[in-house]
């Protein structure tokens, strides 16, 4: 059964950092697609960022985060930089189950619980 959990949500004030993890369990993805997507409150789930071959972001975060990954501890991380009131929400991890840089909900196999990120003003 795989099971994917993230972790490092919190508060944090305008200008921040934090780094979310998610670790992996049930099967390796270390030549898979994995992902980051948020859902803010009244809003649909929306693509952050997604590693595989390469590495992809949305343009809101290109420059503040950095998805990586260390398939050793089948573990994927997102750094959040000068994080803003806007990047509140509740970020999810995605496991794919093939090496297409995806970055649709659609295209992914298996999803965390999400973690709460909220950063105040």
């Amino acid at each position: 059964q795989v099971q994917l959990v993230e972790s490092g949500g919190g508060l944090v004030q305008a200008g921040g950092s934090l780094r979310l993890s998610c670790a992996a369990s049930g099967r390796t993805f270390s030549t898979a697609a994995m992902g980051w997507f948020r859902q803010a409150p009244g809003k649909e789930r929306e693509f952050v960022a997604a590693i595989s071959w390469g590495t992809s972001y949305t343009s809101s975060v290109k420059g503040r985060f950095t998805i990586s990954r260390d398939n050793a501890k089948n573990t994927v991380y997102l750094q959040m930089n000068s994080l803003k009131p806007e990047d509140t929400a509740v970020y999810y991890c995605a496991a794919g189950s093939s090496t297409v840089l995806a970055t649709t909900p659609k295209q992914y196999n298996y999803w965390g619980q999400g973690t709460q990120v909220t950063v105040s003003s």
